[in-house]
């Protein structure tokens, strides 16, 4: 048997590969790796700080959005201050609208009711009068000769005074009725 059919027999061939593997293993390990574990080092570092400005962003958004949750619930307790507000504001108006107008309403009832009484006085008076006139001309009628006012003027006034109670009378009652 020769030695060169034997595999598991290191040649010349192995001790090269060997040295050019263990240089190989030196070169990457002093040369290559260090920078290599930098960056990777750096890659991990960006991560983090990513990740922690993530965290912080995420955490700004919750604070924002209790900020804006407080003042959406601020405007909103101040919008249902303003709309009482103008409740009350309307209510006192409709209020004095109210009173304004019941005083009006009084102020014209009252004036027809000092125009009807006037009106009625004149009418009463007015009749009166024509009711002397009247009496004058029946009486005459009646008796067939003329009459002189003057001389009957106390039954005259009676008359008149009997129908201007009469009158008042009436107008009381119908004012007392709503």
């Amino acid at each position: 048997m020769t030695t060169a059919g034997i595999f598991l027999l290191p040649n010349g061939t192995f001790f090269v590969e060997l040295a050019i593997t263990i240089v190989l293993i030196v070169v990457i390990g002093k040369k290559i790796l260090p920078p290599l574990n930098a960056a990777m080092e750096k890659r991990q570092e960006q991560i983090r700080s990513s990740l922690d400005a993530a965290d912080q962003a995420r955490a700004d958004a919750a604070v924002a959005d209790d900020e804006r949750r407080a003042v959406l619930e601020e405007a909103r307790q101040a919008a249902r201050e303003v709309v009482a507000q103008a409740n009350r504001a309307a209510e006192a108006v409709r209020v004095d609208a109210q009173t304004r107008g019941q005083a009006e309403f009084d102020r014209i009832v009252g004036s027809a009711e000092a125009e009807v009484a006037l009106a009625r006085q004149g009418a009463v008076e007015d009749a009166a009068g024509r009711l002397g006139e009247i009496t004058m001309k029946v009486v005459e009628r009646v008796i067939g000769r003329p009459v002189s006012a003057e001389a009957h003027h106390d039954l005259l006034e009676e008359a008149v005074t009997a129908l201007h109670a009469q009158a008042t009378g009436s107008a009381a009652s119908s004012g007392a009725r709503p």
